[in-house]
């Protein structure tokens, strides 16, 4: 056993298999055209770099593995040495580049390239020197004291914090609203909605997300007033990365439509509704869960046009692929949260029910 228990690593395996579908879907998306291609793939991968690869190609390359490799190592370093565990993760993501790069030769839309692989290996490798780096640190370690203390124990909790993890990764998307769902566009974001509607409908969606994430955020914490905290700092967060995302990606008009009347509305509707909560037991809180994620569902599938994430392109002032698929993977997790959210919350239910009745 390493550093850390098995049971420790639990919150980073959930984060490691998220991430890796992330590259996955990045790497195949839109998911169409695919064909038989017409020469070997190993001839694909010596062949010359196109004039179309550029340096800012190779960085994103680089950058989009350095995660996995950290959080594979860091998983790693659970079980195995930190050696074994660096070569491992490099391994990993060789393998998963390579996989990539080949399923993207049947996609005419996409380009399979050698130096994708040896830049995609090489972040992997950096990723895991980093984590061999950190690792070992006491702050790291107390770290690891303080988030084992601090929340709940038992099954399902880890899983709950990559729910919130994933949620937040989803909310800093600069295209989308504060804690909203439609994605920003000039044109009416609601398809069969009356103008005055749309105001109302989208505060309701970000009331809900926010419920959302609150409750489970109770269900997650030992105290309640840590919970409390814990979503004043992950909203302040989460709006802190939004406003550096826009500032980074957005064309200057569009650095605050984030912030508009249906957040700020939102947002106050879910604190007062999330401090009523707050009074109820855990059994109780399970069950509103349940209850939120359905109408979230509801009103995200029946009521609400966010099938349009290409729409939130204008407001770019880069059009890079990679930012059609920061949206449709930020479309795909908002959708998926509280579907993850009702199952996390009816087994979880289901468990207390059975405890209580001595199972």
């Amino acid at each position: 056993m390493g550093m850390t228990g098995g049971r420790r690593s639990l919150l980073r395996r959930y984060l490691l298999a998220c991430y890796g579908l992330m590259i996955i879907y990045a790497s195949l998306s839109p998911f169409a055209g695919w064909q038989v291609p017409t020469g070997h793939f190993w001839q694909v991968m010596t062949s010359p770099l196109v004039r179309t690869y550029t340096p800012f190609d190779a960085l994103i390359n680089w950058l989009a593995y350095l995660p996995f490799g950290l959080l594979w190592a860091l998983t790693l370093m659970a079980r195995h040495h930190v050696l074994r565990s660096l070569l491992l993760a490099t391994l990993g993501g060789l393998l998963l580049s390579l996989a990539m790069e080949y399923a993207q030769v049947f996609l005419p839309s996409r380009a399979s390239t050698g130096i994708d692989v040896l830049t995609n290996t090489a972040g992997a490798f950096c990723g895991a020197l980093l984590a061999a780096t950190i690792a070992p640190q006491p702050w790291f370690k107390r770290a690891t004291r303080w988030r084992i203390e601090l929340f709940q124990r038992g099954a399902g909790v880890d899983f709950g914090l990559a729910l919130v993890l994933l949620w937040m990764f989803a909310q800093i998307n600069p295209s989308l609203p504060m804690l909203g769902n439609v994605f920003i566009s000039i044109a009416p974001a609601f398809s069969t909605m009356p103008d005055m509607a749309v105001s109302l409908w989208g505060g309701l969606a970000v009331t809900l997300n926010l419920w959302l994430a609150g409750l489970l955020l109770l269900t997650l914490f030992r105290s309640k007033r840590d919970a409390a905290g814990g979503l004043l700092f992950t909203v302040c967060l989460v709006a802190l990365g939004k406003f550096i995302m826009a500032a980074v990606l957005l064309k200057s008009w569009a650095l605050m439509l984030w912030l508009n009347g249906e957040a700020m509305l939102g947002l106050l509707l879910g604190m007062a509704l999330l401090g009523v909560s707050a009074c109820l037991r855990p059994p109780q809180l399970l069950a509103l869960m349940i209850l939120v994620a359905g109408a979230y569902m509801l009103l995200v599938f029946r009521l609400m046009d966010s099938s349009a994430p290409s729409a939130a392109m204008q407001l770019y002032h880069w059009h890079y692929g990679h930012l059609r698929n920061l949206n449709n993977m930020a479309q795909v997790v908002s959708v998926l949260f509280p579907l993850l959210v009702w199952l996390y919350s009816s087994l979880a239910f289901r468990r207390i029910l059975n405890q209580d009745k001595g199972f």
